[in-house]
């Protein structure tokens, strides 16, 4: 797509996808650095990469331990990439003209409105100010809330940018932590938990979604989109409680001095996290297979469009539902809130659960034949990292520590194309805007099912 008024051929998407990949090489270069380790020593550069790129992506795999191995100036770095990919680095990027009150160009819209899936571009000025301004004010509530459990522990210093670091994190749904080992040492803290929870799903429901519900009450209306986006989340946050209560016999993982309390909070947290947070309270490696299952189905769903979230999104699933059951009804159109999708909207949602799914395919094919299972594991020790990295879910059973180089740069490209998005990626790679054909074949059917 060619801007008005400029000389510039590279199209948009392309533009996003090599903007993304410059901040991932300076924030590995800036994590090489002696000065971002604890040890003060060089860290190499597959690793450096893979946590830059882990944290712009917004997703939360590392190979080394955050708290044990980054320095204050290490974990600060990390903790700017997040912020970045989390907000997306278009919107980022033009910050300083918000607060200065400066006109933002044409391009600099345009790219927004690629970069946040925003369908028009008259909405880009204002809704890019609400980001912002929403953003940093749930994640400055969010760092408060974090900042009255965590003084008593660490101080005034250390415990305020730990509160700073884990409401970033949270709310950008990136699963880094500074405990080193997520919020496995704290399934009891109750209220750190319930926080957390917020945060994620405030981040997961996607800014659209919020700025819908803050002025419902004067419009007295929700748009079609977070209508499906509400309904399809609230779903999965009951069906998920209700399943995780079944496969994981209420916690029964736990230790038996677990109140049923802490034990309900775990569950519905065990729900929330594979919106792709990343955050766990227990070892996936202790959940039974049919929760180690569930996780997968709900880090492959993932959030909301225009969240900070990945997965294929939550409207995608609740779009294909209501497209099925029209089918099996027997009804011509798709309708949900005295609305009709639109048929190009079906075939978007179908091709990308379809290239979502090859994707994800051809990467457990690689990393099978890659990567070292355990005796004790099956297939789902590579499925589960395959699918968390795409979704950017950031959880993992046990394999990210102790990928090959292969396995680094398979995992890397999975978190890039789940942050990214497949759309922006393919249209860089592919440049698929051709033209509209002049003519179209006769159409035929071919036996299905």
């Amino acid at each position: 797509m060619q801007i008005p008024g400029t000389q510039r051929r590279m199209p948009l998407p392309k533009i996003l996808t090599l903007g993304f990949l410059v901040l991932i090489v300076l924030g590995g270069l800036l994590l090489m650095l002696p000065l971002a380790t604890r040890a003060h020593h060089t860290t190499p550069f597959i690793d450096a990469i893979f946590t830059a790129t882990s944290a712009i992506c917004i997703t939360g795999l590392t190979t080394v331990n955050t708290a044990a191995h980054w320095s204050l100036f290490g974990q600060s770095i990390i903790l700017l990439l997040i912020e970045i990919g989390g907000l997306g680095f278009m919107t980022f990027s033009v910050l300083p003209f918000v607060l200065l009150k400066r006109r933002v160009d044409l391009t600099t819209r345009l790219l927004i409105k690629e970069s946040l899936n925003f369908e028009k571009l008259a909405n880009v000025n204002s809704v890019m100010k609400y980001v912002i301004g929403l953003s940093l004010a749930i994640q400055s509530l969010g760092a408060a809330l974090l900042f009255i459990d965590f003084y008593p522990r660490y101080g005034l210093g250390r415990g305020l940018f730990m509160s700073i670091f884990h409401s970033v994190s949270s709310f950008c749904n990136a699963g880094f932590d500074l405990f080193g080992n997520s919020l496995e040492s704290q399934p009891n803290d109750v209220y750190l938990i319930l926080v957390t929870s917020a945060l994620i799903i405030a981040g997961g429901l996607g800014f659209l979604v919020c700025r819908d519900l803050l002025l419902f009450k004067r419009r007295k209306r929700l748009s079609l989109h977070t209508k499906l986006a509400l309904n399809t989340s609230g779903i999965l946050l009951l069906v998920g409680f209700v399943l995780f209560l079944l496969t994981e016999n209420n916690l029964a993982v736990m230790a038996p001095h677990v109140n049923v309390v802490n034990r309900l909070v775990n569950t519905f947290f065990l729900t929330v996290t594979p919106r792709t947070a990343g955050i766990t309270t227990i070892p996936y490696s202790e959940l039974s297979i049919a929760g180690i299952l569930l996780t997968i189905v709900l880090m492959f769903i993932g959030g909301t469009p225009g969240s900070t979230a990945g997965g294929i999104k939550t409207t995608t699933l609740g779009l294909l539902t209501l497209q099925s059951w029209a089918i099996l009804r027997g009804n011509r159109d798709v309708e949900f809130g005295h609305r009709r999708f639109s048929d190009q909207n079906i075939l978007r949602a179908l091709m990308l659960v379809f290239i979502s799914l090859v994707i994800i395919i051809t990467a457990g094919l690689i990393l099978t034949a890659t990567e070292t299972i355990p005796k004790h594991y099956g297939l789902e020790y590579v499925i589960f990292e395959v699918i968390s990295a795409f979704s950017t879910a950031g959880m993992t059973m046990g394999l990210t520590p102790k990928l090959t180089t292969i396995g680094k740069f398979i995992i890397m490209l999975l978190m890039f194309l789940g942050r990214v998005g497949i759309y922006t990626v393919m249209f860089s790679v592919l440049n698929a805007s051709h033209p509209q054909k002049g003519y179209r074949y006769p159409a035929e059917n071919v036996m299905l099912g």
